[in-house]
């Protein structure tokens, strides 16, 4: 799956450095894949943190300082097109941070802890499913994330981190498959997706 988002990272020609963070027993093949599917950027491999959150931190302690703007990707979903990607990138802007996303088809129903009662319902027409890549300008996720680090505030994605700063996050609605690859079945879709897309693209190439 990584090495699907390395590949799809290589075809960007704004990009010029990946950080990836990583468990220790991993460095090593995330190093190879990256040098296999992404040679045309610089490389920097790092340890991953206790959350996911420091591993964030710790990977943008990785990344040059004449770097402008980033984005954070999880490798678990390797759908994620340029399309998409690009159009996170143009969204930013100092002080406005950016999340590839779907709206809701479900309805959402809030419901307690330790009770099986609906407290209430929200209107799935606000709603919408927060995904990765999510951007922001180097200099505001460095502060957001350091001051989550000073309030010991641990949250589930970045652009919650810019959100607790005051600065406006932009929804940018995803036009392709970009799921989490989380239970087998998952992974049997993305296979058979991404065979696909491959598939089209050879078709494209002899055509």
């Amino acid at each position: 799956m990584v090495a699907w988002c390395f590949g799809t990272f290589a075809e960007l020609t704004e990009l010029e450095d990946l950080v990836i963070a990583t468990e220790p027993e991993h460095v090593g093949s995330m190093e190879t894949l990256a040098r296999r599917f992404a040679p045309r950027l610089a490389t920097r491999v790092v340890t991953s943190g206790p959350t996911r959150q420091g591993s964030v931190r710790n990977a943008l302690r990785a990344v040059p300082v004449e770097c402008d703007g980033v984005f954070v990707h999880d490798g678990a979903r390797p759908l994620v097109t340029p399309r998409d990607i690009r159009a996170g990138m143009a969204a930013v802007a100092p002080g406005t941070g950016a999340v590839l996303a779907a709206q809701v088809v479900d309805t959402i129903k809030v419901v307690p802890r330790g009770t099986r009662v609906i407290g209430r319902t929200l209107d799935r027409a606000e709603l919408w499913a927060a995904q990765t890549p999510q951007f922001a300008t180097t200099a505001d996720l460095r502060e957001a994330h350091a001051a989550a680090e000073h309030d010991d505030v641990d949250a589930t994605d970045d652009v919650a981190l810019l959100e607790r700063l005051g600065l406006t996050v932009v929804i940018v609605p995803v036009t392709s498959e970009n799921f989490k690859v989380t239970l087998p079945a998952d992974r049997e879709r993305a296979e058979a997706i991404l065979r696909e897309r491959s598939n089209a693209r050879e078709r494209m190439a002899s055509s």
